[in-house]
């Protein structure tokens, strides 16, 4: 028998429902919708009627292509509001145990649990990074190790409730309930990084479109998570600052035209943009292209930034993976490499089944990476305070789509 698994990806410029076939351990992609996005502003909810119009249509997209009627999907998360940190938790092994089991396990993952956190605040994730077995550390999976005392170090995600609920009633609204939220980059990097590169360390970069995500991957495991609150939104606003044009002609031309690399295009080449007021005027390429690699530069900054902090600069020996709608900009692994010191390279969704014409594309990594997430070890640990699907009221599909949509 055949599993069915269902991704939502719920991003500041796209929304992407993606539904999965777990066979023999293969997944097969059956069941696709991708809608742009709706009241959605730096990867957090602004208006949950908006947001839910485009859920609604991405989700009636995903039922169409896939057949099945879709309940409980795994929820993409992003935005400022996220936190991490790492904590430590410990439990006594009995000393007529056979063996550390799934039970010590959790007993240790739930005293890692135990910190202080804001009401207005939940856990998301918790993964471990590595466990100690009485004295021995570095421990990957101590199921069957003898020992008498069992601690673990874990990374912990947090989020703001409210955003969260936010987040968990746009999927509601069409009658879909949010089994679990899965940060962006955690998703993304279960798409396209390797297993040496996790073995090797590595940056994962998710450039959306109102954020950009790291996650820091040493010794095959996550340490450390970051959302900056920059994205291909600010590419695309400061090209219509520049041009004086209209979003969607800025968003245009940065796919037709954009490059990060202004020193190896040709001065001498335009192109034809209509701004406001209507009169066309010609905008050289190079212009644009320093425009666009100022910003790229700030990102990458930022990502500099936030790696010294995190006390693993010059660790990352397998680089930088860009991912992520803004990493397919040209040139973006060369400013990427320059900023930072490190090899880079941009990465897409690898070893597809089923629908893959357009999910083979750094933006589709989030949504591919939910369903990997689903069936990786990573979904076994689930915070404790993690039940989001009971907080949600349900009103059926027809009736948000009567409720919201124009006559």
């Amino acid at each position: 028998m055949a599993d069915i698994i269902f991704g939502l990806d719920i991003g500041t410029t796209k929304v992407c429902a993606v539904v999965g076939e777990v066979r023999d351990e293969q997944l097969q992609i059956i069941g696709l919708g991708v809608t742009p996005s709706r009241g959605m502003r730096k990867g957090m909810v602004v208006d949950v009627q908006e947001a839910s119009v485009a859920v609604a249509k991405a989700v009636e997209l995903a039922e169409q292509t896939s057949g099945y009627d879709l309940r409980e999907a795994l929820v993409s998360m992003a935005g400022e509001h996220i936190s991490c940190l790492n904590t430590r938790g410990v439990t006594a092994i009995g000393r007529d145990s056979k063996g550390i089991n799934m039970t010590d396990v959790e007993y240790a993952l739930a005293a890692a649990q135990n910190i202080p956190i804001p009401h207005n605040r939940e856990i998301v994730h918790v993964i471990p990074r590595e466990y100690q077995v009485d004295d021995q550390k570095g421990v990957r999976n101590p199921i069957g190790m003898h020992a008498y005392k069992l601690e673990v170090e874990a990374h912990i995600v947090t989020g703001s409730s409210p955003a969260l609920l936010n987040l968990g009633q746009c999927a509601a609204n069409v009658d879909v309930s949010a089994e679990a939220f899965v940060l962006n980059v955690l998703a993304s990097a279960e798409a396209v990084l390797s297993t040496n590169e996790r073995e090797m360390d590595v940056i994962v970069a998710d450039i959306g479109g109102g954020t950009t995500d790291i996650a820091i991957y040493r010794q095959g495991s996550v340490w450390h998570t970051k959302v900056l609150a920059v994205g291909g939104y600010h590419v695309t606003n400061d090209i219509a600052i520049g041009l004086r044009a209209p979003y969607e002609v800025a968003e245009k031309v940065k796919i037709q035209h954009g490059d990060c690399r202004p020193q190896e295009i040709d001065a001498e080449t335009v192109f034809t943009v209509e701004p406001f007021g209507g009169e066309k005027i010609q905008v050289g390429q190079q212009d644009l292209a320093y425009v666009i690699e100022a910003r790229v530069e700030e990102i990458f900054q930022l990502i500099l930034k936030e790696i010294k902090n995190s006390g693993y600069d010059g660790l990352l020996t397998a680089g930088i993976v860009l991912t992520g709608g803004a990493a397919q900009l040209n040139g973006i692994t060369t400013v990427a490499e320059r900023v930072l010191n490190m090899p880079a390279r941009v990465g897409s969704p690898v070893n597809l089944l089923g629908l893959v014409d357009r999910l083979n594309s750094p933006a589709y990594a989030t949504s591919v990476g939910l369903l990997r997430w689903m069936i990786s070890g990573y979904n076994a640990y689930r915070p404790r305070t993690s039940r989001p699907s009971r907080r949600f009221g349900r009103v059926g599909f027809s009736n948000i789509l009567r409720a919201l949509l124009p006559e």
